[in-house]
């Protein structure tokens, strides 16, 4: 979708407020400093598919502009902006709520009826967490619930996507659709361990929803391990959001444990059966199944379970480059924003307003998830730059700052930009896709002075190594500015 400005007025009066105005100029090339121009002949990239935006925080000098105002696929570093205007919007305390009702008397631990879980968009409900409020459901004294466990996520609109759409992989736990009630990331680990004494393989699912069905057709061929696991084969007949899986595939009973990540069933029938799990592990029962529909008004609220607060979570976000909580991030802005149920285009016109509002120059943008796993997604350097001078000078820039990887320190840098002199003085959000490497964020040169930098390249493999070496030599020369 195309960026929605809002009306000429609207414009005028924030351009009264000079403190907050970031519309930049157009931004002339400077020359590409020769080290970046031999990165690119070395990793035989075009300079064409190369955008590089640097800029002076303290003085706005621009250090270095090259190709800034190209639009391109930017991945993961879409999520500098998404994070920022949600935690700028909501602010660091801001919190997503998963609440329980009863609609039926409850007496002497007995619920006579149905309990209904409504979601409230929470983006990290794990497995410990959601332990944890069924832990003070048991708490108010349900112990049986004569009724069904009702789900009611109707916070966010249905988004009628296929989670194999993206890459084929709706195994993955990245490529999980945004829900209202998303638990998990509706992900398990399967543990497969050999057992040698017996030949027989040994099988741990954590968590097990109680309703998924496996059927472990998983068989050992002696005891000695020559070619691994290879041959484990997870299929889903009934297609992948089912709540069947088979398991298949031989292996020697001496290769050891194997854990490996599924996403798995669907959003609905995943918190229903982990809840399962863990209100009868703690000594619960339910004596009903699962349906699907809206909180009755006569239910009486049980409990009230906060999330992390949006600080907390943009850490998470961009550290770790979250893109199932990153999509959540962008959905609860259009529902704060223009009422519940959220939708995509509600995401991006409450974005699309908000950059609109402080002048930030957004030639070339186009916003769809944001998340960055996405063929459509655009931004340009010099917009992207423009945004985190804009955070930069914000009251929220300490929040901010911390949730952004650190070189040679922690999340997606943690590898990467090891010279001492480095570490820890570069802030970046990474983004890598078919294509794609990209850098955003600020830069603490040698020489005391601070730098906005945003680096895109756009050219066939340069996910695979190439793009990551322009930029280095990109942020090396900043760096020793």
């Amino acid at each position: 979708m195309a960026l929605i400005y809002r009306p000429l007025y609207r414009l005028a009066l924030v351009w009264l407020m000079s403190a907050c105005v970031f519309a930049a100029a157009q931004a002339r090339d400077t020359p590409l400093p020769p080290v970046v121009i031999a990165a690119l002949k070395e990793q035989n990239i075009p300079a064409s598919g190369l955008s590089v935006y640097a800029e002076d925080l303290d003085s706005g000098e621009i250090l270095l502009s090259h190709n800034a105002e190209v639009s391109r696929q930017p991945a993961s570093t879409i999520k500098v902006l998404t994070t920022f205007v949600a935690l700028d919007t909501l602010g660091p305390v801001y919190t997503w709520k998963t609440r329980a009702y009863a609609n039926g008397p409850l007496k002497n631990g007995v619920l006579n009826g149905d309990l209904i879980l409504v979601g409230g968009g929470d983006p990290y409900m794990t497995a410990e967490r959601w332990w944890s409020f069924v832990a003070e459901l048991r708490q108010t004294g349900v112990k049986t619930i004569t009724g069904d466990v009702i789900i009611d996520r109707s916070y966010f609109a249905p988004l009628n996507e296929d989670r194999s759409a993206f890459d084929g992989a709706p195994e993955k736990s990245y490529n999980v659709i945004p829900d209202a009630l998303m638990v998990n990331f509706q992900t398990s680990r399967f543990t497969l361990t050999g057992d040698v004494e017996n030949n027989r393989p040994t099988l741990v699912i954590e968590p097990n929803p109680a309703n998924l069905q496996l059927n472990n057709e998983m068989r050992f061929t002696g005891k000695n391990c020559r070619r691994g696991y290879l041959g484990l084969r997870f299929s889903t007949p009934q297609g992948s959001s089912s709540n069947s899986i088979t398991l298949s595939g031989s292996a020697g009973a001496g290769c050891g444990r194997l854990t490996v990540a599924r996403a798995i069933m669907s959003a609905p029938e995943y918190a229903y059966g982990t809840f399962k799990t863990y209100f009868e592990q703690q000594g619960g029962k339910i004596n009903g199944g699962l349906r699907q529909a809206t909180l009755p008004p006569q239910a009486r609220l049980l409990v009230s379970f906060d999330s992390l607060t949006m600080a907390e979570t943009i850490r998470l976000v961009n550290k770790f480059s979250n893109n199932i909580m990153a999509r959540t991030l962008f959905l609860t802005l259009g529902a704060e924003k223009y009422g519940a149920p959220a939708t995509p285009e509600k995401g991006q016109r409450a974005i699309n307003e908000w950059l609109a509002q402080r002048q930030i120059d957004t030639r070339g943008f186009v916003l769809d998830n944001g998340s960055g796993l996405s063929r459509l997604e655009r931004t340009t350097a010099l917009g992207l730059g423009s945004m985190l001078k804009f955070a930069w000078q914000n009251q929220f820039m300490p929040e901010f700052a911390a949730s952004l990887p650190l070189a040679a320190t922690d999340g997606t840098l943690r590898s990467r930009f090891q010279s001492p002199a480095l570490r820890g003085r570069l802030r970046l959000k990474t983004g890598h896709m078919e294509g794609v490497a990209s850098l955003a964020g600020f830069v603490n040169a040698a020489s005391g002075k601070h730098y906005v930098v945003v680096t895109i390249v756009n050219h066939p493999g340069a996910q695979y190594g190439s793009g990551d070496e322009v930029e280095a030599s990109v942020l090396r020369w900043v760096f020793g500015q």
